[in-house]
């Protein structure tokens, strides 16, 4: 029987040592479940080893599969250019080795299970990803919140920020289904950077649309330096601001769904998957 493809989860890299050493926790606890499949970690920038190094390794190692599944939650300009870039080209380098890239954990695929590196933009939809970066958030979210289910709650969902505005709609996306869910006074997406509004700017609104109380969730995988600026901008607003993601066991289940579709697809033959 063909061994399993590697999974090859790869993530964005930070100069902040608290960004890589969480999402490697992360990786961790993917391989605690699931310890018969070899799983990788790797980064775009910033912090080693780098995804071109790690599918050489994979090769080497004997593998003749992997699937890149991108530790990233919106599908902006890493999603769309760095990671496909960087697989095409490692495909071009490593011919016996099969390549498939996932869609990211915060889009929905819209079509097919997931793509290969030849055709990197089928099937990333947007919308709230997989269901376990919601629960994953909302978890964190009630630890500082209390009850969600308050219709005097407003809550402010913050992320990074892109100047690919379907990135930023997607976030908008995702809180405004929590509205709808929990019967919220409202909800707003925020962002750290390149986007508005600001945090401050977020939880001043919803204040001003009759929210009794505002708290901040984080559509964020790991802290590091913009964390830590929407962290100051909601205690500057007198908002409790929730934990980022991290490693939490739902995202790892996020991950190794990702995984499992593209690798699902690739030992189908392709007149099923089309």
């Amino acid at each position: 029987m063909e061994p399993a493809p590697a999974l090859v989860a790869v993530a964005h890299g930070s100069r902040d040592p608290r960004s890589a050493a969480t999402v490697s926790t992360l990786v961790d606890e993917v391989r605690r479940q699931r310890p018969e499949l070899d799983v990788r970690l790797s980064f775009l920038d910033l912090s080693a080893p780098r995804l071109p190094d790690v599918l050489d390794a994979v090769a080497t190692g004997g593998h003749a599969r992997a699937v890149v599944v991108p530790l990233l939650l919106g599908h902006a300009f890493h999603a769309r250019v760095d990671v496909p870039g960087a697989v095409a080209t490692a495909a071009a380098r490593l011919p016996g080795l099969e390549i498939g890239v996932s869609p990211v954990l915060g889009s929905r695929p819209a079509g097919g299970v997931g793509h290969r590196s030849s055709r990197p933009g089928r099937g990333a939809g947007h919308r709230d990803g997989h269901a376990g970066l919601s629960a994953a958030a909302l978890r964190r979210l009630a630890a500082v919140a209390g009850p969600l289910h308050d219709p005097g709650l407003g809550v402010v969902l913050a992320a990074i920020g892109s100047s690919h505005a379907p990135a930023n709609a997607a976030v908008a996306d995702v809180v405004a289904g929590w509205t709808r869910r929990f019967g919220w006074s409202g909800g707003s997406a925020a962002f750290a950077t390149a986007a508005t509004p600001t945090v401050r700017d977020a939880v001043a609104a919803l204040r001003a649309g009759g929210a009794r109380r505002v708290a901040v969730a984080q559509w964020i995988l790991a802290p590091g330096l913009l964390p830590d600026r929407i962290e100051r901008d909601a205690a500057a607003a007198g908002a409790p601001v929730a934990a980022p993601l991290g490693p939490d066991p739902d995202i790892a289940r996020a991950v190794l769904a990702r995984y499992d579709a593209v690798a699902l697809a690739e030992a189908l033959p392709r007149h099923l998957i089309a």
